[in-house]
Parts: structure tokens; C-alpha cells; sequence
């Protein structure tokens, strides 16, 4: 299924709707093409392999994980930004994926009742979103007892590198869509009482670490 909906959300989890950006969208696949054929789309495969049930995808782009959803879990796939939305739409109808519908919604404001899926995919977004704090409350909630939240994230290197990227932040992220490229990430996880397990690392232009992993509440 390929139509876009606003989903309605409580007014007490709303936010403001991203104005979006636009040319980022127009170049975001292009600019990526190389990874997506080579490490990248190889960390998506091996990463949504064992999906089962039903999944949430947040921050979801121009739908570069729609291929690598096996065919029985339905997934709802979120995105905010108005054309990344638009791609990923025209993405989804080339593919003729009928277990995915696709909904304009933040990762701060998930409009989806409590214990609602089995799994949270977030696939390079949290480097992105206004509040990374809240938006882990946000997939806490919706996840089922027992559910995962399924992540591909860059994070802060060490060393001069993470000093580095710290320099670089204010340009990557007006020219990356608000990208941070600094966050720590697995700490962000760690620190708000999940238990993360890493299964892969990698780095990406030779010095900024990707992480791919999983992360479970404590005592789930």
C-alpha cells in the first residue's frame, strides 16, 4: 500500500510538523547510492533477515529498508519530512510491497496506542531527530513486553576523530538535514535504561563509526 496519511495524535504528544527539505530529499539517494550497493544495503539485509511480527519503522526516508522487510511482517513506516515522504511513497509503489503503509508522524509523537508492535526499526535517524530523550520514551511505549528496538546509527568517534566531528556538526547539519553527527547514541540508549547489544561496526569515510544493533528495555 503506497498512500500517505497525517495520522491524528493525542495534543498531548504533538509537535510541530517539519517544514522539511527539499533538496536534501532530491539528492539523498544519490548521494548514498555507493554505500546502499555496498556495506550499508548489506547491514540492512542482515539486519531485518529475522523480523517477525509487526514492526515500526521511524525516520524511515526515502525508503531504503522497504526491500529488505520480509514479506509476512507488516510494518508501518513513519517519516516527517514531507519529501522524503513523497520518495518513499514512489519507492513502495515500485516495489508493490503490500504489507507496508507508509504515515507523515515524528519519532518524538508516535500516534499509536501503548504496547502496539514488536519492533522499532531505526535505521540512521536518531542522529536526526529534535529530542532524542523523548523519542525513546516514545518507541518504550509503543513496543510490546519483550520487543527490540532494531537500530542502524553513526555515533561520536573517539579521539580526534569525535573532535572532529564536533567542529564539523553546525555545517553537517545544515547540509545533512540536521544531522548530528556527534551523538552518542548506544550512550543515549544506556543511559535511559536499555540493554544494547552491538552485533556490527563499521566505519564510513574511513572514520565515522556505524553501529548496528539492538536495544531492549531492562528487565523485558
Amino acid at each position: 500500500m503506497s498512500s500517505i496519511s497525517d495520522v491524528q495524535e493525542p495534543a498531548e504528544r504533538s509537535v510541530r510538523p517539519t517544514k522539511g527539505h527539499r533538496w536534501f530529499a532530491s539528492r539523498y539517494d544519490s548521494m548514498n547510492r555507493s554505500m546502499e550497493k555496498g556495506f550499508l544495503g548489506a547491514m540492512r539485509r542482515e539486519h531485518l533477515a529475522g523480523l517477525t511480527g509487526d514492526a515500526l519503522e521511524i525516520g524511515a526516508g526515502t525508503g531504503a529498508n522497504f526491500e529488505h522487510y520480509p514479506p509476512q511482517v507488516r510494518v508501518v513506516a513513519l517519516e516527517p519530512d514531507p519529501f522524503m515522504l513523497e520518495r518513499a511513497a514512489t519507492k513502495l509503489r515500485d516495489l508493490d510491497r503490500t504489507n507496508i503503509t507508509l504515515h507523515r508522524a515524528p519519532a518524538e509523537s508516535l500516534p499509536f496506542p501503548d504496547a502496539s508492535f514488536d519492533n522499532v526499526v531505526s535505521t540512521l535517524v536518531l542522529c536526526t531527530v529534535h529530542d532524542v530523550q523523548r523519542s525513546l520514551d516514545e518507541m518504550r511505549r509503543v513496543l510490546r513486553p519483550g520487543g527490540r528496538v532494531l537500530f542502524i546509527e553513526h555515533i561520536r568517534a573517539q579521539g580526534v576523530f569525535g573532535g572532529l566531528q564536533d567542529v564539523l556538526r553546525p555545517i553537517w547539519g545544515w547540509f545533512g538535514a540536521g544531522c548530528h553527527p556527534n551523538r552518542r547514541t548506544d550512550e543515549s540508549f544506556r543511559n535511559a535504561g536499555w540493554d544494547v547489544v552491538i552485533e556490527e561496526r563499521r566505519r564510513a569515510m574511513r572514520f565515522v563509526p556505524i553501529l548496528r544493533g539492538y536495544a531492549r528495555r531492562l528487565g523485558t
